[in-house]
């Protein structure tokens, strides 16, 4: 499979970890490129963004629908392994799910999730988008494909940025969405009941007091998943890579990093 992976290296590396972002659904790799890997490569990170398979730049998949979560776990991986060394990784969304997968088998040296699927499941936020957008939320389900939910730009602006988004932003990103997997949506829905996650590898969770997705108590209930307490950054949308005061949230993170000595 071959997959893209955006990669910010610094002038001198003076950081012992590399940092690998995995994004959400319908995103790619492209999302972390604007502010993220060049902000931590200024602060000494090799910073690498990964396109899971059908996004972005990596290969394209004949059925989207098909492809499941482990198939997503897979492309991670195989980024940690081109990587050399365990990365921390930084999963957004979907993204964040997929972190949770990876530790069930894996020790990266650390995990980030930002407004991260919860590990009690998508059913709360398939209830918001319905109730959000019923029409297209019952499309969605008829068709098996996720795109009725953000099929015009106002739709994708309702789930993933605040109402006063520059146009060029929000144009910008709505034009590289892709088609994700209807498999891994439905896999997502189901609560991650007794599931063991490697012991002592560092967490961080942060949450959105604006998103329309992930609700802050299910932020809040996987930082006690975890055995972490949640942070949420009140004035936040769920693209909190994207967004006016995204560099907070990278402020942050690399606090988090410095006090784990990462």
């Amino acid at each position: 499979m071959r997959l893209e992976i955006i990669s910010e290296k610094p002038a001198s590396s003076s950081r012992p970890v590399p940092l690998l972002f995995i994004h959400g659904m319908g995103l790619g790799a492209w999302c972390w490129s604007e502010h993220f890997l060049p902000y931590f490569s200024r602060h000494g990170y090799e910073a690498h963004a990964l396109s899971l398979r059908g996004h972005g730049g990596s290969e394209k998949v004949r059925n989207m629908r098909r492809v499941s979560l482990r198939d997503y776990v897979a492309d991670v991986e195989e980024a940690v392994g081109r990587l050399g060394r365990p990365p921390v990784l930084v999963g957004h969304s979907m993204g964040g799910r997929v972190v949770q997968k990876y530790l069930e088998r894996r020790r990266p040296a650390g995990a980030v999730l930002m407004a991260s699927v919860p590990p009690t499941g998508l059913m709360g936020a398939t209830w918001r988008i319905f109730r959000r957008q019923p029409a297209a939320a019952i499309r969605g389900s008829l068709t098996m494909n996720m795109k009725p939910i953000v099929e015009t730009p106002h739709k994708f602006r309702e789930l993933v940025f605040s109402e006063d988004v520059p146009e060029e932003l929000l144009s910008s990103c709505y034009a590289r969405l892709s088609q994700d997997s209807y498999r891994a949506y439905l896999e997502m829905l189901v609560p991650e009941i007794g599931k063991q996650e490697p012991a002592g590898v560092p967490m961080l969770v942060l949450g959105a007091g604006k998103d329309t997705i992930m609700s802050q108590d299910e932020v809040r209930k996987t930082g006690t998943r975890y055995g972490v307490e949640a942070e949420i950054f009140p004035d936040m949308p769920h693209g909190m890579m994207l967004e006016h005061g995204c560099l907070k949230v990278a402020d942050r993170i690399i606090s988090w990093l410095d006090s784990h000595g990462m």
